[in-house]
């Protein structure tokens, strides 16, 4: 039984590691897999206020008030409405409750307008970015990174978004937003960044 679990746990790691790239060290995990967000020890949410913090306006998708934040988000240089804060196309992050990839209702009309904008321009594509915080294991949160980018993802298709015009990417806890480790860090990593790639 000790033999199975080693090996299980061997063959993951194998996984995983052949996902990542060697100068990032990110996982892309695109296979279609849908893995269940549940198992995280802290279940503490009370740092969660709408309209302040990660949350308000003051923060948008790039994280610098509509300027490129040099991860290839070329969203700043596609038009004006993508730098006015408020158009929804300026809000560029979707942000998530602990342990779970369900799209809360203040960000559906930001995941709507950039559905409605991809469809205008079947030619743009975008990178969904997966995030998580930095609690539970590194494979949990590439999980639950990987399965946020799904329901962002999925809400576009819906709306008519083309499968080639999405891209799909976890970093689990990899690349966090905030460092620390108290709430307010934890709930602005909880994200998804919607990225707009060079055509």
């Amino acid at each position: 039984m000790k033999l199975n679990k080693t090996l299980l746990a061997f063959a993951i790691g194998t996984l995983l590691l052949s996902a990542c790239s060697d100068d990032e060290k990110d996982a892309s995990l695109t296979d279609g897999t849908q893995n269940t967000a549940s198992g995280i020890n802290d279940a503490s949410t009370s740092g969660l206020n709408k309209g302040s913090g990660a949350y308000g306006s003051e923060m948008d998708g790039s994280g610098m008030n509509g300027i490129s934040s040099g991860n290839g988000d070329y969203a700043s240089t596609l038009g004006p409405e993508f730098n006015d804060p408020n158009n929804p196309l300026s809000k560029r992050t979707v942000y998530f409750m602990l342990d779970s990839s369900q799209v809360m209702p203040d960000f559906v009309p930001v995941i709507a307008a950039h559905a409605k904008y991809l469809v205008a321009n079947p030619s743009q594509r975008i990178t969904l970015e997966g995030h998580a915080d930095e609690r539970g294991s590194r494979e949990y949160n590439i999980a639950l990174g990987e399965q946020r980018a799904k329901s962002v993802s999925s809400m576009m298709k819906i709306q008519g978004v083309s499968e080639n015009q999405l891209e799909i990417v976890s970093y689990g806890e990899e690349k966090p937003k905030a460092f620390g480790s108290d709430e307010s860090a934890w709930e602005q990593n909880r994200r998804v960044e919607i990225v707009y790639q060079a055509r």
